[in-house]
């Protein structure tokens, strides 16, 4: 939906109290390239959902409701370029960062779609949106992925996107080194300390320790990383693992 003045007020309100109160860099919650996001489809909450509700059928309608689907994105994309530019009026150059999007490209083992098809439905909506930011602001896209995205980075990169989260290193094709060594000039890496599948919920807190380091140690290697969980933490991960993580940044 278009930004309501409320809303704008809100962003512009909360904006200024925390640059000017805080010592902290913000982070604009906008999310409006998240196109294709099942996330927001509705649906995925129902017991069986039907049509393009359903995650699976929906990934299938790109291709098989094509003209659909691109209608919709076009939608989105004229209404998140409006937006774009009443964010920018509430918040200013008071943010450092945007988060543009959500949407999953990755899935375990490899991508949920074709690098063909990011580059015909997706590429040219983000490149117009992260262009916009980029000609008109300071402010760096931040776009979040799960998955195996290997496929896709040179893709984002000329796409416009600067942040690349949750960098989910269990996942195939993941590999830190790997990462940093090809695309650590193109990327933020924002994530990526420790196996958020393996090692974070089942590790002992020393072999967390040992893996968030080596990891962090990759990542920020001259710079380009936000340490970060690859994702949210699940309620079975250990509270010492999950400070042996974090201690491994401050120790």
């Amino acid at each position: 939906a278009r930004y309501s003045e409320e809303d704008l007020r809100y962003l512009e309100e909360i904006s200024r109290h925390y640059f000017e109160e805080t010592d902290y860099s913000l982070v604009g919650n906008f999310w409006g390239a998240g196109f294709g996001d099942i996330a927001v489809v509705p649906g995925p909450h129902v017991l069986r959902p039907e049509g393009v509700r359903d995650p699976e059928e929906w990934y299938v309608s790109m291709i098989t409701r094509s003209g659909y689907i691109r209608d919709i994105f076009g939608y989105q994309c004229e209404l998140g370029m409006e937006n774009l530019s009443l964010y920018r009026e509430a918040v200013s150059d008071r943010i450092d960062v945007i988060t543009m999007s959500g949407t999953d490209f990755g899935s375990q083992s490899g991508p949920f779609i074709s690098p063909d098809l990011y580059r015909e439905m997706f590429k040219p909506l983000h490149s117009r949106m992260n262009g916009w930011v980029h000609e008109n602001t300071g402010w760096k896209t931040f776009y979040h992925t799960c998955g195996s995205v290997v496929a896709f980075l040179d893709e984002f990169a000329e796409a416009g996107v600067d942040i690349l989260n949750p960098v989910q290193v269990s996942a195939a094709g993941m590999e830190p080194g790997m990462l940093k060594s090809k695309w650590g000039d193109k990327f933020v890496f924002w994530g990526g300390a420790v196996d958020p599948q393996k090692t974070l919920p089942f590790g002992r807190p020393d072999e967390v320790a040992q893996e968030a380091k080596r990891n962090i140690g990759i990542f920020s290697e001259k710079g380009g990383y936000v340490m970060a969980n690859v994702h949210n933490i699940q309620t079975n991960v250990p509270t010492e693992n999950i400070l042996a993580m974090y201690n491994a940044v401050l120790y």
